[in-house]
């Protein structure tokens, strides 16, 4: 039996997709940049906001100046507007009850930055009693990197070989990797199955319903 599960958030977790889409595009918008359709944006999130903002400027306007215009924009329009269509996935707030309920501790890893990893789990599960919940923090690698995985690991002080770590992307799949520990790649996310699969995660999850039998 399983000891401690870490969620990513965005795509795992929460369908977040039309909220992050809408926030960069307004970014992008105020900024004189063009947007996107929100399916694009499933391919452009999952390492961290930067990132994100790198993949949706034009590629001639990538550059460090530009990044940080469309951050300044996206920050205070996000912190305002991250739950107007953002929900949890259908089944996920009654796993995470049932898993507390038997006593497996609970985590959260994720590559959004701190303080909206934090507001979301507050929001849409204030009863889980979640052990850690960590986002992107300044100074920290972010996904794939193993760090915010050994954080939670000593925080917890669960082992490697009693932890599952619960993704929907390449990057979860591959911090599972890095880091050492069981991955179970779920397919209700923003990836198709077959990127999980080129990572051979011990387990992959159809439904929310699936994870107990995992652990």
């Amino acid at each position: 039996m399983k000891k401690l599960v870490i969620w990513d958030l965005d795509g795992t977790l929460l369908n977040t997709i039309a909220d992050l889409a809408r926030s960069t595009n307004y970014a992008l918008r105020e900024n004189g940049f063009p947007e996107h359709e929100v399916s694009a944006y499933n391919f452009f999130v999952g390492n961290g906001i930067n990132k994100l903002f790198e993949r949706a400027l034009p590629e001639g306007a990538r550059d460090e100046t530009n990044i940080r215009r469309i951050r300044e924009a996206f920050l205070p329009y996000y912190d305002r507007h991250n739950a107007d269509e953002s929900v949890p996935y259908p089944g996920i707030p009654e796993l995470l009850d049932r898993l507390a309920r038997q006593g497996v501790k609970l985590a959260v890893a994720s590559n959004k930055y701190q303080a909206a990893t934090r507001a979301l789990i507050s929001r849409f599960f204030p009863t889980i009693p979640f052990a850690v919940v960590l986002g992107q923090r300044e100074g920290i690698p972010t996904k794939p990197d193993p760090a915010i995985v050994d954080e939670i690991l000593a925080r917890t002080g669960i082992a490697r070989e009693d932890t599952l770590y619960v993704g929907d992307s390449d990057v979860d799949m591959r911090t599972a990797l890095n880091s050492g520990v069981d991955a179970c790649g779920v397919c209700w996310g923003f990836r198709p199955r077959a990127e999980l699969e080129k990572y051979h995660p011990a387990y992959i999850a159809e439904r929310p319903e699936d994870i107990p039998a995992f652990l």
